[in-house]
């Protein structure tokens, strides 16, 4: 694995920090998760069944949280604060995404972990980042969809702004987060410095926006929603075909015109509203309803077929159970199934890594762990005795 033998402390809840350090131990790292005693990640309470949410299972967190292990810790008490210390001074990486200055009212901030291990990673994801007028305010992905100009650009004139179907927001931080952590190993080995990674789900959003962002700051127009269409090409979007959607992208004159063949509407090449890309893109709904003619006589699947075979790009639009089903996912061995963390007889699927390493798939090979499932074993690991690790028991320090 990529990252055997770094240990991580994963000190964060609910998404963006907890998909940051599952993507780290999907790849090798030791992921010891940090939770609060009797509660743990909010997440395992989060999910669409609720007597898993009840069970501290919740989908939410077991969907980002396999191979790690669970420590509880309770950071107000002082020896919870002194096992976290001693943990730190073991460890390659910590996470948190705490709001800004709640670690240092603990009295664990970034300056007194990393006297405690100069070598230590410290990222810190937040929405708004460590600095600036909002570095304090709560943020959801929700919050961050809006503030960033998504919402904006998403759905069509009539029904934006949309948010994203899925916590995009969160997961651009927490990749972003996991991008930074391994770029943060890679110096260290060079020179043995440490380093405070100080990440925001703002900036990865607008980071991520590519193309609507970089239009506006180059050239000074404002991006507008478009719904399913492409604005840098047509025809580019989703288009009807006999008994579902098809995306199509025909970004280049030679697809277009393998489109226009393929589909029975060849005349389309000499008209003079769809002559040159500009012009296509002046006339797009046009030329839908043009292409929508001919796609009608076929189904979606036999049209991703066909002009896909052609070099014209194009692919059904499908539901989420469709989409996990497919069998390229399959072949490479992508949905892992995992026993359950409480031995229940019932499946456990997870995602992989969205890449793979010399050839071979990446995957969780344990399942998430149940709330301070490893709190004995890490102590001890970190030197306790079984009669400390009772008396920390004793006072709610674990």
């Amino acid at each position: 694995p990529l990252l055997d033998g770094i240990r991580v402390l994963d000190l964060t809840n609910v998404l963006a920090g907890p998909f940051a350090g599952y993507q780290l131990a999907l790849h090798g790292a030791d992921v010891l998760k940090i939770e609060l005693p009797g509660a743990g990640d909010l997440a395992r309470r989060l999910g669409a069944d609720r007597q898993l949410s009840e069970d501290l299972l919740g989908a939410s967190f077991l969907a980002q949280n396999a191979g790690k292990r669970s420590l509880t810790l309770n950071l107000k008490d002082d020896e919870g604060r002194a096992a976290l210390l001693r943990a730190v001074r073991e460890s390659d990486v910590l996470l948190e995404n705490f709001r800004p200055g709640v670690m240092d009212r603990l009295g664990v901030g970034r300056e007194v972990l990393m006297r405690e291990n100069p070598r230590l990673i410290y990222c810190a994801v937040s929405g708004f980042g460590q600095t600036g007028p909002l570095r304090a305010r709560p943020a959801y992905d929700q919050i961050v969809q809006g503030l960033s100009g998504m919402m904006s650009v998403t759905g069509t004139p009539e029904v934006s702004p949309l948010r994203a179907g899925f916590p995009v927001a969160d997961t651009l931080g927490g990749m972003a987060a996991a991008f930074a952590v391994a770029a943060a190993l890679v110096r260290r080995e060079r020179t043995g410095r440490g380093a405070y990674l100080d990440v925001s789900m703002l900036e990865a959003a607008l980071t991520a926006m590519g193309w609507v962002t970089s239009n506006y700051l180059i050239t000074g127009r404002p991006p507008r929603p478009m719904g399913n269409e492409n604005f840098t090409a047509a025809p580019s979007g989703t288009f009807r075909t006999a008994d579902g959607y098809l995306n199509i992208a025909a970004n280049r004159q030679r697809q277009f015109a393998t489109l226009c063949r393929l589909i029975g509407r060849a005349e389309l090449l000499d008209d003079e509203r769809f002559a040159h890309p500009a012009d296509r893109k002046a006339h797009r709904e046009e030329l839908r309803a043009e292409i929508e003619k001919g796609l009608a006589e076929r189904t979606a699947g036999e049209w991703e077929e066909v002009l896909a075979d052609a070099g014209v790009p194009a692919a059904r639009v499908l539901s989420v159970p469709d989409a996990l089903g497919l069998e390229q996912l399959a072949e490479r061995d992508f949905v892992r199934t995992l026993p359950f963390p409480d031995g229940r007889t019932r499946e456990l699927r997870v995602l992989g890594s969205p890449f793979r390493v010399d050839g071979e798939p990446v995957a969780a090979t344990a399942p998430p762990p149940l709330l301070g499932q490893h709190t004995d074993q890490a102590l001890a690991e970190l030197g306790y005795t079984p009669k400390e690790i009772d008396t920390m028991k004793e006072r709610g320090a674990i």
